[in-house]
């Protein structure tokens, strides 16, 4: 099995930290969004939409986060990632679309990239528009979380392996996290977990 990956990619670090709370045996291949290797020939061979991640596996290509996510739930069931009560998936699944459906797609690379380079936006106004956007997902998300040291109980979840790579981008564009208590401290617990730290950006191999 292999993940294509870029270190500061949110959508292939939401599927680290699914990887590594899994145990699950990978490689990696570093794609470089800066250098834009994920509209190129050899990568989109394999992955038509041209976005990260992708993970390779015997059975073909899986080119969304999420739908990498809910394979991998389903596929190696020892470490289960959404728990069993049918209400209570739904509240994970919810708050993972919440990030990766809401926060996420106007707030990604692509998005910023086209602000400056074809609207002629400035660095100041791209990061206000960013943070807006966060702040704004952020109010809404902070109200569903009812974990002590997880989004959802005790354990992870896949909506921690969703919230972690937000909030990691969410500190690069500088918001302040304080006004979000209880985002903050699933954050801060979160990090204190090997698959988590080993999934963070800084521990890449094409970290630079």
């Amino acid at each position: 099995m292999k993940l294509y990956t870029y270190f500061r990619s949110s959508a292939a670090y939401r599927v680290r930290i699914a990887l590594n709370l899994k145990d699950i045996a990978h490689e990696m291949s570093a794609v470089n969004l800066l250098k834009s290797e994920q509209t190129g020939e050899e990568y989109t061979n394999k992955n038509s939409q041209g976005l990260l991640p992708a993970l390779e596996t015997e059975q073909g290509v899986l080119g969304q986060s999420l739908a990498i996510l809910e394979w991998l739930e389903e596929t190696y069931t020892d470490t289960p990632l959404l728990p069993n009560d049918p209400w209570q998936k739904a509240q994970v699944r919810n708050f993972c679309y919440a990030i990766a459906c809401d926060i996420h797609p106007i707030d990604n690379l692509r998005v910023l990239k086209y602000l400056s380079n074809e609207l002629n936006v400035n660095d100041e106004q791209k990061n206000t528009w960013y943070r807006h956007w966060v702040i704004e997902g952020f109010k809404k998300i902070e109200t569903m979380l009812n974990g002590d040291k997880f989004c959802f109980g005790d354990k992870p979840t896949l909506a921690d392996a969703c919230l972690v790579p937000q909030v990691f981008n969410a500190l690069r564009f500088k918001v302040d996290m304080s006004q979000f208590p209880k985002i903050e401290a699933v954050y801060n617990h979160c990090n204190t977990h090997k698959a988590f730290i080993d999934a963070a950006p800084e521990n890449q191999f094409d970290a630079t």
